[in-house]
């Protein structure tokens, strides 16, 4: 019983390099160069408000890439 994987007491490891992944939507809005500059504009709005949107989206990517990649198979 202990073999099965859906027993409670299956030991459960969340180390997969996939999680690596998850660094990226933290470390990118840290590398200020990117969207110290107004221009050039999207809609009007300057790049340090419409890169902070896209920042967000790429969270959400990385997210739902590192969540397919290691979700367990049932």
């Amino acid at each position: 019983m202990a073999d099965d994987p859906t027993h409670p007491s299956a030991e459960r490891t969340d180390r997969s390099p996939w999680n690596w992944l998850l660094l990226v939507p933290i470390i990118i809005p840290m590398l200020t160069f990117l969207y110290e500059d107004r221009e050039p504009r999207l809609f009007g709005f300057p790049r340090f408000y419409w890169l902070q949107l896209a920042f967000i989206g790429i969270g959400v990517l990385a997210t739902a890439m590192v969540y397919r990649m290691t979700r367990r198979k049932s």
